[in-house]
């Protein structure tokens, strides 16, 4: 079981969190450690130079916390919240001797249930339900509370529900990420409407208000959970051409921009500090051996990316690649490497934001694809966390759309090998994230 903090979370939401004595326990060979905080944290202040397309120098106060070779690089956002940085600073420290397994709804229904079918205060997860622990990280999407079909009470509904989840997994000690899959904002259609929009929603477009509103939407919920910070992937799979904001329907620099105007207005316009960046571009339009400058497209910058990570269902046994499985797997292991890589080299954390083969029908994936994968080598033991996705409830959506398994689901039993690996950690096996 994890250590338990001497803070809960609840304190800390409720600003009682003055004198912290901090425990932080040996993790998988890292060495134990105690330090007494008593008021603030001690800040190290620096300024360094940005290594992206728009190479300007900014004051950063991001926290450096050595443990070993470990150092937290300069973040996105110089006023950070504590908690955030120290939750990259841990991420960071735990590389290359564990990975955090994430699951994307994992609370809100599963194959066989639905959350508006469980008692009142009782949770539940499919990867609980074969695992016998949450995962370490929960996979949410802001469209959930920001959807243009609702009305302000269901918003407010679905919002109150959000909050509870969310609150629910950081006080077990869980982690979160958010996507956003942003309904098109100038139609009645989906994501998926690729009608060219994203110059209208920039400063000097007829739709840039409303896209305001909806990022003040963004900022309220976020600010609702800070001071404990959230890793945000806006704008994921953008060199894809299937969401409105994807390669070949905007422009490369209207979707720099897009990224940008994004970062700024939540964290100078309204003061969210509570945000780790994600950028996430899709494995299926990436050459493997043009994967550095392929992995570049539409990149905004380093001054605006806090981790680099990779979407990759393709190498996975995705129904439309044709390659050998062999071949598959072993460009699998490529691309997690060169993103390790890419990383590495802009000081940066690197992860698998969203991973997965659709009903798992094979039943020793877990260990004989996944897990050697990211075994595979020191640059591969180098991806912070990866994420598979949800678990469509088949009474509701009448089909076999799940990426994690359930109670007698082919890949269970060896589901429950994977969580016991000692490099795999789920909720119940982490540290103190949230705390030096």
């Amino acid at each position: 079981m994890r250590n338990r903090p001497l803070i809960t979370i609840s304190d800390i939401f409720s600003g009682h969190a003055a004198t912290i004595r901090v425990r932080a326990a040996k993790v998988l060979g890292l060495t134990a450690l105690i330090l007494t905080l008593t008021g603030v944290a001690l800040l190290h202040s620096c300024t360094t130079k940005s290594s992206g397309p728009d190479d300007r120098i900014g004051e950063t106060a991001a926290m450096d916390i050595m443990a070993g070779e470990t150092t937290v690089h300069p973040l996105v956002d110089p006023r950070a919240t504590p908690q955030t940085r120290n939750l990259y600073a841990n991420l960071k420290q735990l590389t290359p001797d564990a990975v955090l397994f994430g699951h994307q709804a994992t609370l809100d229904y599963g194959y066989g249930w639905h959350h508006q079918e469980l008692p009142e205060g009782e949770s539940r997860s499919d990867v609980k339900d074969v695992a016998g622990s949450f995962p370490a990280l929960y996979g949410w999407d802001l469209s959930y509370i920001i959807h243009p079909r609702f009305d302000p009470d269901q918003k407010q509904e679905r919002i109150d529900r959000m909050l509870g989840w969310t609150r629910e997994g950081l006080e077990r000690g869980g982690v979160l990420t958010f996507c956003w899959h942003k309904y098109h904002p100038g139609s009645t259609g989906t994501f998926y409407d690729t009608t060219n929009v994203v110059y209208r929603i920039l400063p000097g477009g007829d739709l840039h208000e409303g896209f305001r509103r909806d990022l003040d939407a963004a900022a309220r919920f976020f600010h609702e959970l800070s001071p404990m910070p959230v890793i945000f992937r806006p704008w994921h799979e953008h060199n894809g051409d299937w969401f409105w904001w994807g390669r070949g329907i905007a422009t490369e620099q209207e979707f720099i921009d897009l990224w940008r105007f994004t970062v700024e207005y939540l964290r100078d316009e309204k003061n969210v500090n509570n945000l780790l960046w994600a950028f996430s571009p899709d494995r299926s339009r990436m050459d493997i051996d043009n994967f550095y400058e392929d992995y570049h497209y539409g990149y905004p910058g380093d001054d605006y990316v806090d981790i680099i990570g990779l979407d990759n269902y393709w190498d996975l046994g995705h129904p439309v690649n044709e390659t050998p499985p062999d071949q598959q797997r072993a460009e699998f292991v490529r691309s997690l490497q060169y993103t390790v890589e890419i990383a590495n080299n802009k000081g940066k954390l690197a992860a698998l934001t969203e991973t997965g083969l659709e009903a798992i029908p094979d039943p020793d994936w877990w260990t004989d694809v996944m897990l050697a994968s990211l075994l595979a080598n020191d640059l591969t033991r180098q991806i912070a966390f990866f994420k598979v996705w949800r678990n469509a409830n088949f009474e509701r959506e009448q089909r076999n759309h799940y990426y994690a398994p359930f109670p007698g689901q082919t890949s269970a039993e060896n589901f429950v090998q994977f969580r016991n690996h000692p490099f795999v950690m789920f909720e119940d096996d982490l540290p103190d994230l949230y705390l030096p």
